[in-house]
């Protein structure tokens, strides 16, 4: 009788047996007491500089804080939403560029892809904003733009890279041309298992947006710095901090979700599911009506 699939070896690695199930338990126990002790020291050093006093919250219910907050907020979005998608579309054009078969093309491509993806994002955006003199907006979504299109376009090559060479085969054998064979047979299964890596990316496009400020580009964290230079408490970013951080985190988290719920519906959709197919029979016709030889 075979044993359980319980106690038998993955592809990846051995299942843990008691003794290491044991030490990865005492392992969590000591990771988890460090980190509430990390925590506790912190929140009483936040005590200790009284940053919760009334004083220090006060100015946030004043609703003209509040208006520049959600500007800042609102911008945020904006430069995040134009970043990501000229992201998306950039690096997919550059990843058709270093999959095309014409060597100048594929060269062209790959040049632009490894001198983006090297600059550093901030050199990026000085440059096109006082350089290039353009405005603040523009020259922020550009360098965010150059630098995560770059990135993109090495994740769908490599999406794409990593489908099984037979379905491209057989694609290929069914008569269609290259540009139908990227378009419906490797770039969605491509796409939908770089899925992870693609939101990954677009979470950094999300936090770089925050290098806004130093072009004066009224973004979120540049409206943070503004209330706190103008409050006359000592450590006036703390609190300021304490108000931007969670919304930073909120938004990075709720893209997170948004690429688990995506690769769930995708398991879930009838186009993607493996179908069963039944068993050949005797007496089992052929395409043109003949039945199958002896």
């Amino acid at each position: 009788m075979n044993a359980p699939l319980a106690t038998e070896s993955t592809a990846l690695y051995d299942i843990p047996g008691p003794r290491t199930q044991q030490r990865h338990l005492v392992y969590g126990i000591i990771s988890t007491i460090l980190i509430l002790a990390l925590f506790g020291w912190l929140v009483y050093l936040l005590f200790d500089t009284d940053q919760f006093t009334a004083v220090k919250w006060r100015p946030f219910e004043y609703k003209g804080i509040q208006e520049l907050l959600l500007r800042g907020l609102g911008n945020t979005l904006r430069a995040f939403a134009f970043a990501s998608v000229l992201s998306i579309a950039l690096g997919a054009v550059l990843a058709v560029g270093r999959l095309s078969d014409h060597r100048p093309l594929r060269w062209i491509a790959t040049v632009l892809v490894e001198f983006f993806r090297a600059m550093p994002v901030l050199v990026m955006i000085f440059f096109i904003f006082v350089a290039l003199k353009v405005q603040p907006l523009p020259a922020l979504v550009a360098g965010l733009t150059l630098y995560n299109g770059s990135v993109l376009a090495e994740v769908f090559r490599t999406g794409v890279n990593s489908v099984e060479r037979g379905q491209k085969e057989a694609a290929f054998s069914l008569g269609m041309r290259k540009t139908q064979v990227m378009t419906y047979v490797l770039a969605p299964q491509g796409i939908r298992a770089m899925l992870p890596t693609i939101i990954s990316q677009l979470v950094v496009a999300l936090k770089d947006t925050s290098l806004g400020y130093l072009i004066t580009y009224e973004e979120f964290l540049h409206a943070g710095k503004l209330i706190a230079s103008n409050l006359d408490y000592d450590l006036p970013f703390i609190p300021v901090v304490m108000v931007i951080s969670p919304i930073y985190i909120g938004m990075c988290m709720l893209l997170s979700w948004f690429a688990t719920w995506m690769a769930r519906r995708q398991k879930r959709n009838p186009k993607t599911e493996a179908v069963d197919v039944a068993p050949a029979e005797p007496g089992t016709l052929l395409p043109r009506g003949f039945p199958p030889g002896p």
